[in-house]
């Protein structure tokens, strides 16, 4: 009897260990990769993260250029229009951007507007059209004001922490970027799954309810809750 019970059992204790042993694997490789994206996005997201607390500076971007750009009568009708000509004969590769609200005043005059004020200048800030393009070290940025026959278009080049931290936001980067960052947050993801599964093997429930796991997720929703609350 406990013969046929160890020879039965002999098989599911084989196919685990080679689970397991498949699962370590499969962490460590993907972990080499997603360590990559840890350092990468955790220096920049530590920098960003302090901005304001820690005072950490964020990189610096120069002005290596600025040009009066003649518009013709065809490219003013519209943004559209404005960016095709762009593309097309300037050789700008360039997205439409809006303006941020309040731009140009200081914090306590966007806070005191009167609400006449602040149409009035919802309204002009409707009439000018602002454009971006480039990558992630050199940036192309083309202002122009509806209805007038130039464009102003200033070229910038950032710093080294200025372009990582572009890159942590998918800024400038393309598609190949894109793509990579995808990969890193993928990798991510299968390196906390797979974690999770390795740290659970051989224990219960209740082992994983009050391990680091079980105290990292009331940790996480104390401070998210209180965050959005």
């Amino acid at each position: 009897m406990n013969t046929q019970v160890a020879g039965v059992r002999a098989p599911d204790r084989v196919r685990s260990m080679r689970m397991h042993r498949l699962m370590r694997q499969l962490h460590l490789w993907v972990g080499a990769w997603g360590a990559i994206a840890a350092i990468l996005f955790g220096v920049s997201g530590f920098v960003q993260n302090h901005r304001a607390v820690l005072k950490l500076p964020q990189g610096d971007s120069t002005e290596v250029s600025k040009v009066e750009l003649a518009i013709p009568e065809a490219a003013r009708g519209s943004r559209e229009a404005l960016r095709a000509w762009l593309r097309g004969e300037q050789h700008m590769n360039v997205e439409s951007q809006r303006v941020p609200a309040g731009r140009g005043g200081g914090a306590g005059q966007r806070g005191g507007e009167a609400a006449g004020q602040r149409g009035n200048s919802r309204g002009a800030q409707q009439s000018r059209w602002n454009f971006t393009g480039g990558n992630a070290r050199v940036v192309t940025q083309v202002e122009y004001v509806e209805g007038d026959s130039t464009a102003t278009v200033r070229t910038t080049v950032q710093s080294p922490l200025a372009v990582l931290n572009r890159l942590h936001k998918g800024v400038g980067g393309g598609v190949a970027w894109i793509l990579l960052g995808d990969s890193f947050a993928l990798a991510m993801i299968a390196l906390g799954i797979t974690g999770l599964v390795l740290w659970s093997w051989g224990r219960s429930v209740r082992q994983m309810i009050f391990s680091i796991v079980g105290v990292a997720l009331v940790v996480l929703l104390a401070i998210g809750g209180s965050a959005i609350i």
